[in-house]
């Protein structure tokens, strides 16, 4: 078992260094210049990448290549009406490895931000310094905070434009702070940055000598985000049943899928959810070789001493630390699809590998971002709107609060006629430092059509 506790070990301190990060910001406050200027100066950039963007800026008249030209392809596609993602760039440094997701600024772009941040360790948050704190940066904050993103950089951008004052810079950072923190988000660093001129993003910058914080490139490269898997519950999805019935394998019976979270001894008693039946853990393949312990995100193939009926979408858990089974959820959601949801509403709930039906029972309130107050019984929520909602499930689910596991405490929301993903789900409670909601009376109506749960 010692090599494997030392891989653990190995990763618990950063040997596998990689930065999962995602950009958000108000529209025009330069987050297409800063990505450009951090693929650029951390020599990201192709030759020939640079080469077109310098002859397009040439084109235009601009003496300087426009290194917003990088990244606004993606505001070419917008402009021809085509279905904006969130865009994943990757770039490494001597010190580490980032994978960038590139989130769109337009507010009607918000609900792609939760898809770029479900899976970041840290967000980076433009505001321009002549606007402030407007109302996409709150949201923006709040979308980090609902998705328990560990750190949060404040880049406040254009400091060129009012002669880099750090009054400016100081009052910004206060707001913008003060409002994080109230919503929990653990760790805030204020960064003064001009993309455009390249001040603080890669090298310090010559006109602010006031500021003895880091860049926005080395504050990436330095924030701690490894944690040990052994700290978190172990969870396992059942992704596939392998059943090989050859004559070399005649009696094989394993379970494939990725570890979610925590980590799997051989061994270990653990409990197959939501039927409650328990067995031990007699093997771990991983890459076709026996292993004594395997941790998240690893694939694996979990081998157990006792022959159950399990199949995809039951979870495998240690039994010291197996999570509870309810057909019942409160959860706070970002409405991603055009269309509302509405109380009633017949839907299908995927989490993890295991995929129920749903009905959603109350929308007990709206999210005002503005001061952070509920609306209450709104009835629906309309497209980027966050709220509280009830579901009742036709199954049990075994859904760990997404304050304890960003992995296993989320979930989506389908419409079953069309396949179409309505609603990003975090069971629980909001946000770190909120108030539990106050329960409002839920009809019991009967449903028909076999959705009456």
């Amino acid at each position: 078992m010692s090599t494997s506790t030392s891989a653990i070990d190995a990763l618990a301190t950063g040997a596998t260094s990689l930065l999962r990060f995602a950009t958000a910001g108000s529209v025009d406050d330069g987050k297409s210049t800063l990505v450009g200027r951090l693929l650029h100066d951390s020599k990201s950039v192709l030759a020939d990448q640079l080469e077109a963007v310098e002859h397009a800026s040439r084109s235009r008249g601009q003496e300087a290549p426009d290194l917003a030209l990088l990244t606004d392809g993606l505001r070419a596609e917008r402009e021809q009406g085509i279905t904006i993602d969130v865009a994943y760039r990757y770039f490494a440094t001597p010190r580490r490895r980032f994978i960038l997701a590139d989130t769109p600024g337009h507010v009607q772009y918000t609900r792609n931000m939760v898809t770029g941040a479900s899976t970041a360790e840290l967000a980076v948050v433009l505001v321009d310094a002549r606007n402030g704190v407007v109302e996409q940066t709150r949201r923006h904050a709040a979308v980090a905070a609902l998705l328990r993103v560990p750190h949060v950089v404040l880049a406040v951008n254009k400091m060129d434009l009012v002669d880099y004052a750090e009054p400016v810079f100081a009052a910004i950072a206060e707001e913008f702070t003060t409002y994080a923190a109230s919503l929990g988000v653990p760790e805030i660093t204020a960064i003064p940055i001009s993309a455009l001129a390249g001040d603080n993003v890669v090298s310090p910058s010559a006109h602010m000598d006031w500021y003895g914080g880091p860049t926005v490139l080395e504050h990436l490269e330095t924030v701690p985000v490894v944690a040990d898997p052994s700290e978190d519950p172990g969870r396992f999805p059942v992704q596939y049943v392998i059943r090989p019935q050859t004559a070399e394998h005649p009696d094989y019976r394993g379970y494939a899928g990725q570890v979610a979270s925590g980590v799997l001894r051989v061994g270990e008693a653990v409990t197959v959810l939501p039927s409650g039946r328990t067995s031990t853990i007699e093997a771990l393949d991983v890459l076709g070789q026996s292993v004594d312990v395997a941790w998240a995100p690893q694939s694996v193939t979990v081998r157990l001493a006792d022959d159950l009926d399990i199949s995809r979408g039951d979870l495998i858990a240690p039994t010291a630390t197996a999570p509870g089974v309810s057909q019942d959820i409160e959860a706070t959601v970002c409405h991603v699809a055009d269309r509302p949801l509405t109380v009633g509403q017949r839907v299908l709930l995927k989490h993890t590998t295991r995929t129920v039906k749903a009905i959603v029972k109350d929308i007990p309130s709206r999210l005002t971002l503005d001061d952070l107050s509920q609306h209450p019984a709104p009835g629906e929520l309309a497209a980027n709107d966050i709220g509280r909602i009830v579901l009742r499930t036709a199954g049990p689910l075994a859904l760990d609060a997404y304050a304890d596991s960003r992995r296993t405490g989320s979930f989506l929301l389908i419409d079953p006629a069309d396949g179409t993903t309505l609603t990003a789900g975090m069971a629980g409670t909001a946000f770190a430092e909120a108030a539990e909601v106050a329960e409002a009376d839920r009809a019991e109506a009967a449903d028909d059509e076999g959705w009456d749960f």
